[in-house]
């Protein structure tokens, strides 16, 4: 098969993906939420080479079947609970995929004007249902524009905020070591200091300012930090307030960081990545009450908006940083739009120069949800986590262990005393993730593992939630006796051992005690032979007309005696004790066994 795809050829393969995206959106709670394959299964399974010649759609989607849909972790998945939603919707596809078919370049307002003003409208319209200051309407000092990701944003801000307080002497120079600061909290994502790294700040620029008992970012140790640095010779530079932190969804009190940040003159970033979108629902903006304080703020549709990726809200209250610290206009991108200076060109609002039409889809979903529409998406999943959370403070074996305005809920499980609690936790954690019903994800709380249940995509319900809420229950009661069982075994095989300690110990005792009475006893019959002997009197030899055996030792002992004595003399013989043994004798007996060829001491 060679040759371009001919309009009738892609609107026939158009509907067969189509198609099959439906088919996958029908069936996806038939998946197993989390991949089951193996680090290097999907690159075994494919080629080694590119084809050689060109295949049909059909083939395409016959090895995404086999191929690739095992190799998914499913994000739209009803059961997926993990980390913070990632959206997509209908509405959003479509978008999508009419940004691809136009494939225009929207780098500068004149390479496709509708690009960008429908971008400048469409981030207006956000402003206003976010209930954002209108210094970050296009129609103010400051705009909006549609960002790959709030990493990027981040990034982006920070560069902003180092030219506005070197008065772009960061362009020309770069920046000076251990000159600048940037202030964050240990709540704060990891991405501000990536942006450190990235903009030449280093991690050593990076101030951690303490956290309170709700892990929100400390105003007054904020104050101490910017006082401290100053006084030492530093130039504060950003201030990264977090509303809804990664971890635990902790809200930094932006009414009272904001006027510190102003007194300082230092940036105010807002970084509410997942929690922004909330405030489209009126009663929960007050989670970020004194948000016009804020020099910059980014938020996700991706996440928890209906939106595929990419599509990062960010807006600045004051363009003429954020363009100073990004553009750059070399010969081939002069035209007569630009130079009249009454168009945005967005490759000065971010890092790469190309970038497609990111604002259709966002469109789309505004124009078929509705504003409304887009409200009871948020409040149906707030509901849901409010319900799990009392659930959980109901229930004496979990404890909700962080506040929860939002759709994210974290549960620390209860264990039995001399439980590892982590290890226990991070085993339920696996347990319920490799049963592929539900997907979570873990953090940390004062140390300690909780476990994260983050409710938003598009197809989870009550139901879904219910069955959840089941089997973390379950799970928890079948590691508690799986636990239970353990420890019991455990304490029988010590009381065992501690037996069969003490049969020992006291078998070693007996066998002492046995072997000293023994020797006891053989001292005692040794002390009374030897009376026996020193009390026995001297006795004459038998007569002579009984001649000694001449076999006994007493026989030989004559012998001996006699041997060399006249008839004359009458020989005086000794009787021994029995068992005893006269020197004279020991010295014979030995003398006999020389002689005796086969006695082994030859």
């Amino acid at each position: 098969m060679t040759g371009h795809m001919t309009p009738e050829e892609f609107r026939q393969h158009g509907h067969e993906v189509v198609d099959w995206i439906a088919d996958y959106w029908t069936g996806i709670a038939e998946h197993p939420v989390r991949s089951r394959v193996s680090p290097g299964d999907v690159r075994a399974m494919l080629p080694t080479t590119a084809p050689e010649q060109g295949e049909p759609v059909s083939a395409v989607l016959a090895d995404l079947e086999r191929i690739v849909l095992p190799g998914l972790t499913h994000w739209q998945h009803p059961g997926f609970f993990g980390y913070f939603p990632a959206n997509t919707s209908g509405p959003s596809v479509l978008g999508d995929l009419l940004s691809a078919g136009l494939g225009v370049q929207g780098m500068s307002w004149v390479t496709s004007p509708a690009a960008t003003e429908l971008e400048q409208h469409v981030m207006d319209w956000f402003a206003d249902l976010l209930g954002l200051p209108g210094s970050f309407l296009s129609t103010g000092t400051g705009g909006g524009v549609v960002q790959d990701s709030s990493s990027g944003a981040n990034l982006v801000a920070l560069l902003a905020a180092l030219h506005r307080v070197s008065k772009g002497a960061t362009l020309r120079q770069g920046v000076r070591p251990e000159e600048f600061t940037v202030y964050v909290s240990a709540e704060t994502h990891s991405s501000m200091e990536k942006a450190a790294r990235i903009a030449g700040l280093g991690t050593d620029s990076i101030r951690v300012v303490e956290v309170d008992s709700e892990l929100a970012m400390s105003p007054r140790a904020l104050q101490q930090r910017l006082e401290r640095d100053l006084a030492r010779g530093f130039v504060p530079v950003l201030v990264c307030a977090t509303v809804g932190t990664t971890s635990t969804t902790a809200i930094d009190p932006l009414a009272e960081i904001g006027p510190i940040c102003q007194r300082f003159g230092v940036w105010l970033h807002v970084d509410a990545a997942y929690a922004g979108v909330a405030a489209v629902a009126p009663e929960l903006r007050r989670l970020q009450a004194g948000v016009e304080w804020a020099d910059s703020y980014t938020t996700d549709a991706h996440k928890w908006l209906l939106t595929g990726f990419d599509a990062t809200l960010f807006w600045v209250a004051d363009r003429a940083a954020l363009t100073g610290a990004l553009s750059i206009l070399p010969e081939y991108l002069r035209n007569a739009a630009t130079d009249t200076g009454t168009v945005v060109d967005y490759r000065d609002w971010q890092i790469e120069l190309g970038r497609r039409f990111r604002a259709l889809k966002l469109w789309f979903v505004v124009r078929w949800y509705g504003a409304e529409g887009l409200r009871e998406h948020v409040r149906g999943h707030v509901a849901l986590a409010q319900e799990l959370a009392g659930w959980a403070q109901a229930d004496d074996r979990f404890d909700v262990v962080a506040p929860h305005p939002l759709s994210l809920v974290c549960l620390q499980p209860r264990w039995a005393r001399g439980v590892d609690a982590d290890v226990a936790t991070m085993t339920l954690l696996d347990r319920l993730n490799d049963g592929g019903e539900v997907f979570l994800t873990h953090t940390t709380v004062a140390g300690r593992a909780v476990l994260r249940v983050a409710i938003g995509a598009p197809a989870t319900t009550r139901a879904h939630v219910e069955r959840l809420w089941t089997l973390l229950r379950e799970g928890h009661d079948w590691l508690a006796n799986d636990f239970a069982e353990q420890q019991a075994e455990q304490r029988a095989r010590e009381q065992a051992e501690r037996q069969a300690a003490a049969a020992a110990a006291a078998a070693e005792q007996a066998a002492a005690a046995e072997q000293a009475a023994a020797e006891q006893a053989a001292a005692e019959q040794a002390g009374a032979a030897a009376e026996a002997d020193a009390a026995a009197p001297e006795t004459e030899p038998a007569a002579a007309s009984t001649p000694p055996d001449a076999e006994s030792p007493t026989a030989q002992t004559a012998e001996i005696e006699t041997a060399g004595t006249t008839d004359t003399e009458t020989p005086t013989v000794e009787t021994p004790a029995a068992g005893d043994e006269t020197a004279a004798q020991a010295e014979a007996q030995t003398d006999l066994h020389a002689a005796d060829p086969e006695h082994p001491a030859r």
